[in-house]
């Protein structure tokens, strides 16, 4: 029986994604060239070992374009027989190249593949592979004769249909801030973190330490227009910037190989891979994923929430991992203990392989056994991932 192991995980700091930020001077395909480069060489390894990178980004157009994996191989300076190829699950890609990873390995396809992921939201914007076209033809349009909306949106639904208070979504993303800061403070962030050449700095630039509910009141909805005030009148518009992700650059990757071919490198696993799920969900409601994903993983693993140590639910906004509490009843202690993605930032390609170095570290540093990773996905899907410490 093949075990696909965790060596290492890492990843960039996380930086604003808007001209400024601190990683907006980096190429994109640099910026994950640099972590694909740190990630084999702090593990010793000869990258000519790689059978594969597969990683995710979302906007694949401009810098982003032509399979961006594969340039960053390339500019990292893996040898020319190193493949790698670029996937889109929108919000969940480089959790579902981990999973394709992993898989490949249990099936006996890999001995060592590397899974990554990559967003430059200040030099690809959000919204840039649509380029003025529709996703959608014929077909989708009488399907959904009235439309999709966007995630905020959807975000927006699930705040109203699940009695979500604006003071809840506010609290939320405060501790949100409270936890990363701490964590920050701590050193709990330092075996993930990695430098970025020619950047200053290891800390996110996302966290803010003063953020309150108080000052978040005062921020307006940013998703309201009259033509959907008119479309959904159930919704009374409490989804603002405070309580959303903000716009992020930054890249993550990590070491995935057989429990057998890292013993004869002398290589320490960190993690096993114990399960995987993925699932569709409506949408228009579409960030509702979450719970059948967490449902379906938990009945596969033959496990109840109780037995995992930390749940890693990616903080799109305040109003999924509040929905998905509700709905499987988990111990708000245990939810992204140290802090998610409104603090952290969601640079969309990369916030798979982002959390799950997260929960890597929360779980060696708590003595916790079991985590739990969820991420929502634009369409109405989601993926999980339950990991074990080793």
């Amino acid at each position: 029986m093949r075990d696909a192991v965790i060596v290492d995980v890492v990843r960039t700091p996380s930086g604003r994604g808007k001209p400024g930020g601190m990683l907006s001077g980096v190429h994109p395909v640099d910026l994950l060239a640099g972590v694909l480069a740190t990630l084999v060489e702090r593990n010793g390894i000869d990258p000519a070992q790689v059978d594969d990178v597969i990683g995710g980004c979302v906007s694949q157009i401009g810098e982003q374009s032509y399979n961006v994996v594969r340039n960053a191989v390339l500019s990292a300076g893996f040898p020319h027989s190193v493949p790698a190829t670029t996937i889109d699950r929108q919000c969940g890609s480089s959790q579902q190249a981990a999973t394709f990873a992993a898989q490949g390995v249990l099936a006996g396809a890999y001995d060592i593949v590397i899974a990554c992921g990559v967003e430059s939201m200040s030099r690809v914007p959000l919204g840039s592979s649509l380029a003025g076209a529709s996703p959608s033809g014929e077909r989708m349009h009488e399907r959904y004769p009235d439309g999709l909306v966007s995630q905020g949106v959807s975000a927006e639904l699930i705040a109203a249909r699940h009695q979500l208070s604006r003071e809840a979504l506010d609290a939320f993303a405060a501790e949100s801030h409270r936890r990363a800061t701490a964590a920050e403070a701590s050193g709990a962030f330092s075996r993930e973190v990695i430098a970025v050449p020619g950047v200053d700095g290891l800390v996110d630039e996302t966290v803010r330490a003063s953020t309150t509910a108080e000052g978040l009141a005062g921020l307006t909805p940013a998703f309201r227009t009259d033509a959907l005030a008119e479309r959904f009148p159930e919704i009374d518009w409490r989804i603002t910037p405070g309580n959303s992700s903000p716009l992020t650059d930054g890249a993550s990757a990590a070491l995935i190989m057989s429990a057998a071919r890292a013993d004869a490198l002398g290589l320490t696993p960190r993690a096993r891979f114990s399960s995987f799920a993925v699932t569709g969900s409506d949408p228009v409601m579409m960030l509702t994923g979450v719970v059948p994903a967490t449902r379906r993983i938990l009945t596969r693993a033959g496990m109840r929430i109780e037995e995992i140590d930390a749940y890693e639910v990616n903080e799109a906004f305040a109003s999924v991992p509040l929905y998905w509490l509700a709905e499987t009843g988990a111990d708000p202690a245990r939810l992204n203990p140290r802090g998610g993605a409104i603090a952290l930032g969601h640079a969309l390609g990369s916030s798979g392989t982002r959390l799950l170095a997260t929960l890597v570290c929360e779980l060696e540093d708590s003595g916790g056994r079991y985590g739990l990773q969820v991420m929502c996905e634009g369409g109405g899907m989601a993926n999980a991932t339950i990991i074990e410490r080793m």
